[in-house]
């Protein structure tokens, strides 16, 4: 029989349970237990148990608004991620997460606004109503839950979690210039070659971005030990408030610490990165106080693609087509990997090579003489 009010029995088995009352789920009440060999200790365990539970309850406060709370874990992030990052982060919070929930009470929302949320992104998100990606999509919801785990680090009351939503993502297609369409516009960057002709010409044998290639110095490169230098990049991020906000060119260090190498210079190149080579000036200019932005050569590069008959692609088709490339010459996936500044070798399998159907095709037919081999033996 249990203690008067006291809620502690003594069980078939000798042992002593103590119980009390925790929450109501789905209008039921449970309740929590705990065990001892004597009575005396039961109650110790009981009374523990209580004011721990009363105290995680007490712990588990509201969080506050969705802007409040986006806005701390922003400041706590900007002490470590890069600013463009930061202004990423924050362009996400005012364009997407603070119209639907920013007044909303963080503690309040459940998976269900979630789900709602993530299907009027995939619908009718985005400035023309016409549905974003299910990638952008993708990276609203790693802020919001980045939000979420700052309110659980502090004690607050979640309701929600972003992994309750499934996304399908679509393969798109990697643009690769093929061996024809390379041979087309390297054959015609030599017939025009100037500085931005050869910073194409840079890329395409070298396999760096095109930020890298903007905030590129002539400093960086050694013709004698055949050599450069990649610890840059150039990119446009916005800056000021949202009321002002306005965007300017910066020159940080690369994105990774692995993007920061040294590659090795093809001889093909040395000729030309001589005759033009300027110290101390920008790369693409030739000048020390003026530079050529990733947008403009992006522009640039349209131009000469649109000049050779070339199917439209982006800068990064250059990237993509230098990691093919070097997969079908045979490089090894870790010296390619760390020319390229990937950190991990799957990045550079899964994200850059794409071997060609050619390069399947001389695989199978060397399969196919092998075979055949083994069968002629055995016949022998």
């Amino acid at each position: 029989m249990p203690k008067t009010g006291e809620n502690i029995y003594k069980r078939k088995d000798g042992r002593w349970e103590g119980r009390y009352k925790k929450e109501y789920v789905n209008g039921k009440l449970r309740y929590g237990a705990v065990y001892a060999k004597t009575y005396r200790d039961v109650k110790v365990k009981l009374d523990q148990a209580k004011r721990a539970y009363e105290e995680s309850k007490l712990s588990e406060t509201k969080a506050g608004s969705v802007k409040i709370i986006g806005d701390k874990w922003v400041s706590e992030m900007a002490m470590s991620v890069k600013e463009s990052s930061k202004n990423k982060y924050e362009d996400i919070l005012w364009r997407y997460i603070y119209p639907e929930f920013g007044e909303s009470e963080l503690s309040d929302i459940t998976n269900l606004h979630i789900h709602s949320f993530a299907n009027c992104l995939l619908t009718d998100g985005g400035a023309r109503q016409q549905g974003l990606a299910p990638s952008t999509v993708a990276e609203i919801l790693s802020v919001l839950n980045g939000i979420r785990l700052y309110a659980l680090r502090r004690n607050h009351r979640v309701l929600f979690s972003t992994g309750c939503v499934r996304l399908k993502r679509e393969q798109t297609d990697i643009r690769v210039f093929s061996l024809r369409e390379e041979e087309i516009l390297v054959r015609y960057l030599l017939e025009h070659i100037d500085l931005s002709s050869l910073g194409i010409l840079l890329c395409l044998f070298t396999g760096i971005r095109v930020g890298e290639l903007c905030a590129m110095n002539w400093d960086d490169i050694s013709i004698q030990e055949k050599k450069m230098h990649v610890n840059k990049t150039m990119q446009r991020i916005r800056i000021g408030t949202q009321a002002g906000k306005r965007t300017e060119i910066r020159i940080q260090e690369p994105k990774s610490s692995s993007s920061n190498r040294t590659i090795p210079l093809p001889e093909s190149l040395l000729g030309l990165l001589a005759k033009y080579y300027i110290p101390g000036a920008f790369f693409l200019t030739g000048d020390r106080n003026r530079y050529v932005e990733p947008r403009t050569m992006q522009n640039r590069f349209k131009k000469v693609l649109t000049a050779c008959g070339i199917p439209k692609a982006n800068f990064h088709a250059t990237r993509h087509t230098f990691a093919t490339r070097c997969v079908e010459f045979g490089f090894d996936v870790k010296s390619l990997s760390e020319l390229l500044g990937h950190a991990d070798v799957r990045v550079t399998m899964n994200r850059y090579v794409h071997p060609s159907m050619a390069l399947k095709a001389e695989y199978m037919n060397n399969f196919s003489d092998f075979f055949c081999r083994q069968i002629n033996g055995q016949k022998e």
